[in-house]
């Protein structure tokens, strides 16, 4: 070879970009929600046979096409990039004011509230979706302060726009959803790092506004809460001392008759004949108290499986909180694991006698389009961090083998 004739590079095998990952969703946390949607099913289905006689199957059809648009929708938001949500954060919170006012406005009112606007096929909740639309405007807000974390100005500011929807959820009156917002909003600010004072303020916050609320209030005229809703919540710290028991005026008549309910179902349960639920004796045994329903029907081991679906769900939850790419996808997992939290122990609390009446809903098991499609938007949040979080991490193994 001339010293003078060219050298020819070398060859090198061409490298093909990259292509998108199409990963499957998280498989436990979509049993977790399928196990959770069939055991509504056929838990409502013994349930509520007698409710309406002309149609037995009135709410488990309905119940069962809520479980199939909500898991249509769960999987069309897993494969958008959650990422993306953040710079609309303004259109967000501004959805959930607008949706919120509008139910004051547009809504109609059932057994004394004025929670849903009516349409021809359904009727939609704002509050429970507002659960949603505030896990990702309160999240995008937190990470645009993320330099400012630990200033009292952030604390002050998260708390402020979660408590202006959670006061118009409660003027419905809806206080269950309106604790769920606080609970979210407190979650958010621990995951971000908020200064243990400021989380101190607002606990002792949290408790002068309790007393204030049932207390000094009231000695003063002034009702923030309805005398009912005040009774519901403290009549599970003393009742016995309750008056009128047996009438339809007891605040711990749904207590009482869901304990019967869960005592009588035993270890195996006292099947879908006879019993507190099917006679009617236990309200609203298709929502607030259908744990009860549970309880009654398959006993220990039933209400103990739903239990651990729960726990597999919860669990995921906080799995995918520590698997995200970044502190976007960190707050919104947190926001749906106390969400989740709150809810189900509040809910199961409730019906053994250990939390008072507040209207909380149990996830994916109570009777309801919004509640059930709320739900599972935020279980397609969290599908969506995490097949963003094992793509990314696929795509920096490549990186690094290179």
């Amino acid at each position: 070879m001339s010293p003078l004739s060219p050298i020819k590079p070398t060859e090198e095998a061409p490298v093909s970009p990259p292509r998108t990952l199409r990963l499957p969703l998280d498989p436990l946390l979509t049993l977790a929600v399928l196990g959770l949607g069939a055991c509504s099913i056929v838990n409502l289905k013994a349930a509520t046979r007698n409710a309406i006689p002309s149609d037995p199957h009135y709410y488990v059809d309905r119940q069962a096409v809520y479980l199939g648009i909500g898991f249509l929708l769960m999987l069309g938001l897993s494969r958008l990039d959650y990422a993306r949500l953040r710079r609309y954060k303004n259109v967000i919170y501004g959805a959930l004011m607008l949706s919120i006012l509008a139910v004051l406005g547009l809504g109609h009112s059932a057994g004394g509230a004025q929670r849903a606007i009516s349409f021809p096929l359904f009727s939609f909740q704002a509050s429970e979706l507002g659960k949603v639309l505030l896990i990702l405007a309160l999240s995008a807000f937190i990470v645009e302060r993320s330099r400012h974390l630990r200033e009292r100005d952030t604390t002050v500011r998260v708390l402020i726009a979660a408590l202006v929807p959670t006061m118009f959820v409660i003027v419905q009156p809806d206080l269950g959803s309106g604790l769920v917002y606080m609970a979210i909003a407190c979650m958010l600010l621990f995951i971000a790092g908020t200064s243990w004072r400021h989380l101190a303020g607002l606990a002792a916050l949290v408790c002068v506004a309790i007393a204030f609320v049932l207390a000094a209030a009231p000695a003063a005229g002034i009702h923030v809460l309805k005398p009912y809703q005040v009774e519901r919540l403290t009549a599970f710290l003393h009742p016995s001392s309750v008056p009128k028991e047996g009438s339809s005026n007891d605040p711990t008549y749904q207590q009482r008759e869901s304990k019967i309910a869960i005592g009588a179902g035993g270890k195996t349960g006292r099947g879908t004949s006879g019993g507190q639920v099917s006679g009617g004796f236990v309200p609203e045994s298709d929502t607030d108290f259908v744990f009860a329903a549970v309880g009654e029907q398959y006993g220990f081991v039933g209400a103990g499986l739903v239990l651990l679906l729960y726990a597999l769900l919860i669990s995921r939850t906080l799995r995918v909180l520590v698997m995200a790419k970044d502190l976007f996808g960190s707050l919104i997992a947190a926001g749906v694991a106390a969400m989740l939290m709150f809810q189900v122990f509040v809910n199961v609390g409730m019906t053994i006698g250990i939390m008072p009446i507040t209207g909380v809903t149990l996830p994916l098991m109570s009777y309801g389009g919004s509640s059930v499609i709320a739900t599972l938007l935020s279980v397609g949040l969290l599908q969506s961090i995490y097949v963003q979080a094992r793509t990314s991490a696929a795509l920096k193994g490549r990186v690094l083998r290179y």
